[in-house]
């Protein structure tokens, strides 16, 4: 048997051979069952939504998920990992009405709820198969027979338990409060749902200073005059005035009385307004004057006078005109509206320190107008059915009872697409306030403002009756909780997330949808009596009572066995809406309840999962209570999910269980086009992942996502870096096994000698070992600290510029010249060992091309496993690590790219022979160093002769300049005395700074330290040579070039050509030739004088010129041009 060859890398056709293996074999499950008994390590995976297409980002998502299972799988732990789908909430509702074309409203109306919700659910699992392909072509090992699924029985169960244990501890309340609300999706939203990132956008709006009139008996004696007294209040939604019911000011503000002109009514006024913003306020247009007099309407500027100042305390309980004449009046106590009252949250940050207050729609505004003495009643009127409601409805629009605005939505981005009209209702209120001098100042306004995370609509605060989580209850537990977990980025944990759960607000758990769990509340018409269901056995208990009391004539789950688990049992019923709101329950007291019509939170679901996925706790109850799969010792989501998922597992694992939900979690950044710009269809730049995998495979994709950035930094995302990873690294190690199967078949290396002892082996073999165990160790200290991107870059590392780049090229001869004895044993073990370990380290990050190199190094091992997947993490041997020798091997990687980057400089070609390399050395233990590597240096520079310099001033004379673009922000008015300093400073002073990094020095008479960025340190030119430093060390080369040296330098080239000649035709490397040249006077006494050489070195028999070949291969080179005609001897 033979290592397998290959004639070119292909990475996707890999990874579909791979994976069929993967198929045949059932290697996830083996990886699995192959750990039964051993730890586990739990693993949560945030559930997608399936009724949209997956995107580049998944594939982003989805590998670094599993990278980490894959690596504890190989350090011995059983790694179960369950898929789940997100199945309800408001992406799915609102694609399923854009496919009907229809809107909220029309449920119930044209298409009944059973139907809606049987298209919800058809659509939610749409795209399933996409996502399955998807997660099979990235390698992402997770069990997608068997996933949680969010709308099914069982899983709604556990969530209804979870709510009745929340209701239990007297954690969930109901409240009519203020609530962020998306009229284009009719229901409230949660704190965290409008905290997600890209919901707050600037906006340009139309804003109010109004002017409201006083009623002059009202105001103090010291306030009263002919001339009527304006309070000037400003807002950003002038739609909110005709529902204005009190003027909020802070007791301790400083307040004036001005007297002067409307800007647009030219009409004289007073107005009132804080101290501090009156430069705000009157700006450009008014000019502060004593002569009022003068003024004419068409002035440039308008004269005001500041005459009276009071506090805020002063001006409480005065009186005013409704703003909106066509208005009505509050339903109740419409004699305590309309006044000034005290507010603490009144600031002069911005506006006119004086708060437009209307308590309809402002959580502050309806704190302040409650507890004002006496309460100031919101502005309500009642609709067709008696209830009572506020002046804008759930679509967003002004009820007929504001006049001719009526019927017109208070934002323009709530009519349907083309029809929203050229004025605004802002611009229209903001008009007719003019006419009527109640405008002091009318202007645009750029503010952020939140809008719908799903609908990407402007969102109101709107009242609504809403059930609640006290999380301020549990927050300061939340927090605990949160310093125990380890995040990475540690920066999300301590700042995002903490600053969250810090400042968190009770959840607003109810919406206002169809197509989700139903809250499992059933109350009295009087609402006295709540009753919550938290099984099927209770809920089935409840309804034979119900039955009993008449209430119901039947139980709609009358086939529904409890206590009988099984799937069947529990796919004959359904929970949601549709069903349950036609249950009527018995209260206590003998009384009809009502289910509260409300869905939960659709990110409540996802925060379930770790539950309701087992269907805790009516079954598996083992793996939460004895800690089996709980909490997760990993989850891994986007940044997004701070104030989702992150934020909702968390909150329910404290509220019920007192308990992280994760220990570890890593939060990822954002996947941009290379611009830095998102991704949408829309722009044009969304990446497809399908498209992307067919070119390159999916190892360079993960490869290139996992190494080019940190997983919670944004990645800038180029086909172009796939590309180079694919090129560079795994063409690379591609070469590598190339090179090494090429050679141990010819050899018949198959690995079964006994191992060569360490002692016995090159130095470059003890070498390149010592680096493998160190990256074993650093590799899998990576891992563990879930920063994948360091492991993949020092797998990289090793591979590109440590082993091929160094040991393969200096050890080459070692595999295609001698006989097959140990030294050449040695380098062969060395070699498969080391590409062996590779598959191993590799495998959590590119698992396809990392099984498939395992595969075929093992293929004549009949005791190894046939998965790289199903073997240990390698485990570093420490005896094997030569701290010493590594410092020595790199010293000579970093000469020889410092002698390199000069022959690049002069365009020297690396086959051309220089005469010397001058190395400066610092002391003894370098100079033990480097002296033990001049043979290496000898051959990858190629030089003659290498000369080591203990005292390198005589030769290398360095000189130094300020780095003024540190040292101007750094010292200040002292620069130029710090400039004339290092300008002075000696060649012992100059490298005491080099080698300790800073140097002391008195300037104007204090002591400061210089930094190594303070200056910068070079070489003065040398004629005929070049210097280069770098990694600590200097080198000067020696770039003259004598007419010997030229020779040898085209003997070199000359041997190139004949060896890719040789390859071209089919020569086998053991093939022995004969070389027949066309004369060139200047190539002849080149080859005569180094035919030795170019004899060894192509293996040929003998060179012969002659004057003209009329067959070979034409070449030319440094102005040489010849035939060369190869034949092959035997």
């Amino acid at each position: 048997m033979k290592f397998k060859e290959y004639k070119r890398l292909s990475l996707p056709e890999i990874a579909a051979e791979v994976q069929k293996t993967w198929e045949h074999n059932k290697t996830f499950e083996k990886s699995m069952a192959f750990r039964e008994g051993k730890p586990s390590f739990v693993f949560f995976e945030g559930p997608p939504s399936a009724n949209g297409m997956p995107g580049i980002h998944h594939v982003m998502a989805r590998a670094i998920k599993d990278i980490f299972c894959r690596y504890k799988t190989q350090k011995g732990f059983q790694v179960k990992r369950k898929a789940g789908w997100d199945t309800h909430g408001l992406p799915v509702e609102l694609g399923v009405e854009k496919e009907l074309n229809i809107t909220k409203n029309d449920i119930g109306e044209s298409i009944t709820i059973e139907d809606y919700n049987e298209a919800c659910k058809n659509a939610v699992m749409r795209y399933t198969d996409v996502w399955n392909e998807l997660t099979q072509r990235i390698g992402y090992w997770v069990d997608m027979e068997d996933p949680y699924v969010t709308y099914t029985p069982k899983y709604i169960e556990s969530v209804w338990w979870l709510l009745k244990q929340i209701f239990d501890k007297g954690l969930l309340y109901k409240g009519y409060t203020i609530q962020p609300y998306s009229p284009m999706a009719g229901t409230g939203l949660s704190s965290h749902e409008l905290n997600q990132p890209g919901t707050y956008q600037d906006t340009t709006d139309t804003t109010v200073t109004a002017q409201f009139k006083t009623l002059k008996e009202s105001l103090p004696t010291a306030l009263q005059d002919p001339l009527p007294l304006y309070i000037l209040a400003w807002t950003t939604t002038p739609w909110t005035l005709p529902s204005n019911t009190a003027l909020t000011v802070g007791k301790s503000i400083d307040y004036v009385v001005i007297r002067t002109f409307n800007q647009y009514t030219h009409q004289p006024i007073r107005v009132l307004l804080a101290k501090d913003l009156v430069q705000k306020q009157f700006g450009k247009t008014y000019i502060a004057s004593e002569d009022l007099d003068a003024y004419q309407a068409g002035d440039k500027k308008i004269p005001y006078r500041i005459e009276q100042q009071l506090k805020g305390a002063a001006l409480l309980e005065i009186r005013y005109e409704p703003i909106w004449k066509e208005a009505p009046l509050p339903l109740e106590h419409p004699e305590n509206a309309f006044r000034v009252i005290a507010g603490d949250f009144v600031t002069t940050e911005d506006g006119t320190g004086i708060v437009h207050t209307a308590p309809t729609f402002g959580a502050d505004d309806a704190r302040v107008a409650k507890t004002a003495v006496p309460e100031v009643p919101p502005l309500l009127v009642l609709d067709e059915l008696g209830n009572r409601v506020p002046l804008v409805d759930l679509q967003g629009r002004l009820r007929k009872e504001v006049g001719r605005l009526g019927g017109k939505y208070v934002k323009n981005d709530y009519y349907p697409e083309g029809t929203a009209p050229d004025r605004s209702v802002d611009v229209e209120i903001a008009i007719q306030l003019k006419e009527e001098n109640r405008a002091f100042k009318v202007e645009k306004y750029v503010h952020s403002y939140p809008n719908c995370w799903r609908t990407d609509k402007p969102i109101l605060y709107y009242p609504l009756d809403s059930w609640f989580i006290k999380v301020t209850d549990v927050r300061d537990r939340m927090s605990e909780l949160n310093n125990s977990i380890n995040w990475k980025p540690k920066s999300t944990g301590e700042g995002r997330f903490g600053n969250w759960l810090s400042n968190a607000n009770d959840w607003n758990l109810s919406r206002s949808r169809f197509w989700g769990i139903p809250l499992p509340i059933w109350r009295t018409e009087d609402g006295q009596e709540t009753k919550i269901i938290g099984s099927m056995a209770a809920l089935m208990e409840a309804i034979e009572t119900s039955v009993t009391k008449g209430f119901m004539k039947s139980n709609p789950f009358q086939d529904f066995k409890v206590g009988d688990w099984s799937d069947s049992n529990y796919n004959q019923i359904d929970l949601h809406k549709n069903i349950v709101d036609a249950i009527v329950l018995c209260s206590d007291k003998g009384l009809p309840m009502s289910r509260e019509t409300d869905l939960i939170d659709v990110w409540f679901d996802s925060g379930a999962m770790p539950y309701a996925q087992w269907h805790y706790p009516f079954e598996n109850k083992e793996k939460i209570d004895q800690g089996e799969t709980f909490p997760a010792d990993y989850i891994a989501e986007g940044v997004d999910q701070t104030r989702g998922w992150f934020y909702t597992l968390h909150a329910i694992g404290t509220l019920v269980f007192d308990s992280v939900a994760y220990k570890n979690v890593v939060s990822n950044g954002l996947v941009l086009d290379k611009n830095g710009q998102k991704m949408s269809k829309r722009l044009g730049n969304a990446v497809d992942p399908f498209t992307t995998l067919d070119q390159y495979g999916p190892d360079a994709t993960r490869w290139y996502m996992i190494s080019n950035a940190n997983p919670w930094d944004n990645l800038k995302f180029d086909s172009e870096g796939i590309a180079e990873v694919q090129r560079k690294f795994f063409g690379t190690w591609y070469n590598t096994y190339s090179f090494f199967s090429l050679y141990a078949n010819i050899d018949g290396f198959v690995n079964q000698e006994a191992p060569i002892p360490m002692a016995e082996r090159q130095e470059l073999d003890r070498w390149i070992l010592s680096e493998l165990n160190s990256l074993i160790l650093s590799v899998d200290q990576a891992f563990e600290d879930y920063e994948p991107t360091k492991a993949a870059r020092n797998i990289a590392d090793f591979v590109q510029e440590k082993l091929s780049n160094w040991y393969v090229r200096l050890c080459r001869r070692r595999f295609w010249k001698g006989s097959y004895e140990k030294d050449k044993i040695a380098a062969y073990q060395t070699l498969y060992e080391c590409l062996l370990t590779l598959t191993q380290l590799a495998a959590p990050i590119a698992p396809f091309y990392a099984d498939r190199m395992y595969v075929d190094l093992t293929a004549m091992d009949a005791h190894a496993p046939d998965s790289v997947h199903l073997t240990d993490f390698p485990v570093y041997q420490p005896e094997l690590i030569d701290q010493e020798l590594q410092h020595q091997i790199n010293t000579a990687r970093t000469l020889t790219s410092l002698a390199l980057s000069l022959r690049k400089k002069e365009q020297i070609k690396v086959r051309q022979p220089l005469q010397k390399l001058i190395i400066p050395v610092k002391n003894e233990i370098e100079k033990q160093r480097v002296a033990k590597i001049q043979d290496q240096l000898l051959s990858e520079v190629n030089v003659k002769s290498i000369e080591l310099l203990d005292d390198a001033s005589t030769l290398l004379v360095k000189e130094i300049k300020p780095n003024f673009k540190n040292l101007g922000p750094k010292y200040g008015k002292d620069v130029k005395a710090v400039v004339q300093c290092i300008q002075a400073l000696t060649a012992t002073q100059i490298a005491a700074l080099e080698e300790n990094k800073s140097l002391e020095v008195v300037i104007n008479e204090k002591n400061i330290n210089l930094g190594a960025d303070d200056v910068e340190v070079f070489f003065k030119d040398i004629e005929g040579w070049q210097v280069a430093q770098g990694g600590g060390m200097t080198v000067a080369l020696d770039i003259s070039l004598t007419p010997q040296l030229k020779e040898e330098g085209l003997a070199r080239e000359l041997v190139n050509r004949i060896q890719n000649f040789r390859k071209d035709q089919g020569l086998e490397v053991t093939d022995k030739i004969e070389i027949h040249l066309q004369y060139d006077a200047v190539l002849f006494p080149a080859v005569n004088a180094n035919k030795s050489y170019i004899l060894s070195e192509t293996l040929a028999q003998d060179i012969h010129f002659e004057e003209q070949l009329s067959e070979g291969n034409e070449t030319a080179f440094d102005n040489i041009n010849t035939v060369i005609q190869i034949k092959k001897i035997g």
